[in-house]
């Protein structure tokens, strides 16, 4: 191990010996070659009973669970060292930030910034968005007060779970290399592709903004009157220069790259739209939620045996297609340089479909027994996937 980098390790080992002066610590990114346990790890000191311990939150970017531990319990798991590549520790009296770089070299930062330890226990879920933040109380979610609204619960969930998925998978990107480290002059770009009231949109641009991420947030909706009420809110808020909103087709718009995409809830083919844009743009991550499925499931006239004895069943046929769908989308996108994976998301309003497509671009080249059985899928039901024709796969 780099010597600088195993006398930083010792320094935040021994400060988090200290339960008296530890405020937070952060575990995110990956080494290089190296597999972590999750995705990102946060660490606080909680009071329970009289005593302090150490309030360690994962998340695997699918869910986040919580457990405590004694400050001596805690440094026995020895998460320091399982392979994470950024590790920000933060006392009362300072912080200290380790970035390890892909040659395992430590590039160190400290602070002498004051911090205030929160002892707080509350087994729900840390809030990432208060629900104060003035684009809450402005696209309805929240009242004047800063509460969130009765009937609003849900979307205010939507909108959190939204980004916790959102947060561990752009650091994850950043870390690999996918995505180059945004910069003032380069900020990261994202582009929200069907946008609708733009909650997603405003609470990725809001959320990134406050982590210190220079982004630039575009939201494309075909709707004239979606465009002018969330640009009007973005004059409000005074961040028109960093999110804008367009009238445009997904499939027709003027918008060229991003570094992000994200589509949430887009009906039917309008999510193959989506995607065939995120992949001819080059797309390094895209966030995908599809909606209701209508192409496949209206394809699926003569289900081969023994599906039949699902797809009698109205039901039944029509989560299959579902499946299906979502399915062949995914190997397209692992066709065209992929990686994918499906995680599990809140459903929209409209819909309960609950599943998201989450595709980080890595260039690799799928096995050719991944092409065999996507067309050996396509065969048995004989469909023709909306994704593939627009993809000319």
């Amino acid at each position: 191990m780099d010597s600088t980098l195993a006398a930083a390790l010792e320094e935040v080992i021994d400060s988090l010996k200290n339960s008296d002066s530890f405020v937070r610590l952060v575990l995110s990114g990956r080494r290089r070659n190296m597999q972590t346990p999750v995705e990102r790890i946060d660490v606080k000191p909680a009071l329970i009973k009289g005593e302090v311990k150490y309030q360690v939150m994962q998340s695997d970017g699918r869910a986040m669970s919580t457990k405590n531990y004694s400050p001596s319990e805690f440094l026995a798991l020895n998460l320091l060292d399982s392979g994470f590549a950024n590790i920000l520790l933060e006392q009362r009296d300072g912080s200290i930030s380790v970035r390890i770089t892909k040659k395992g070299e430590a590039l160190i930062h400290r602070t002498h910034d004051t911090f205030e330890a929160d002892l707080s226990h509350d087994r729900s879920k840390a809030r990432l968005l208060d629900a104060g933040d003035p684009f809450l109380i402005e696209v309805g979610i929240s009242d004047n007060s800063g509460k969130v609204k009765v009937g609003k619960n849900d979307k205010y969930l939507q909108v959190e779970e939204f980004l916790r998925l959102l947060a561990p998978s752009l650091t994850s990107a950043i870390s690999a290399g996918h995505i180059a480290k945004p910069t003032p002059e380069k900020p990261l770009s994202i582009v929200d592709l069907g946008c609708g009231h733009a909650y997603l949109t405003f609470a990725a641009h809001q959320y990134l903004i406050k982590q210190g991420i220079p982004v630039k947030v575009i939201g494309i909706d075909v709707r004239e009157s979606a465009r002018l009420r969330n640009n009007q809110i973005a004059e409000k808020l005074g961040i028109s220069e960093s999110i804008t909103f367009l009238a445009e087709e997904i499939s027709q718009t003027s918008l060229k790259s991003a570094d992000v995409a994200i589509a949430l809830h887009a009906c039917d083919t309008a999510t193959d739209d989506a995607i065939t844009w995120a992949v001819n743009s080059d797309v390094k991550l895209a966030l995908i939620a599809p909606c209701c499925h209508h192409d496949i499931q209206a394809q699926m006239v003569d289900a081969p045996e023994p599906w039949q004895i699902v797809t009698r069943n109205g039901i039944m046929k029509e989560r299959l297609g579902d499946l299906i769908t979502d399915a062949l989308r995914m190997q397209v996108m692992k066709l065209m340089g992929y990686r994918v994976e499906a995680i599990e998301f809140i459903g929209g309003e409209h819909t309960p479909r609950n599943l998201m497509i989450r595709a980080v671009k890595t260039g690799a080249i799928a096995d050719s027994i991944e092409k065999s059985r996507y067309e050996a899928m396509i065969s048995l039901w004989k469909v023709k996937p909306a994704l593939a024709s627009l993809l000319n796969r």
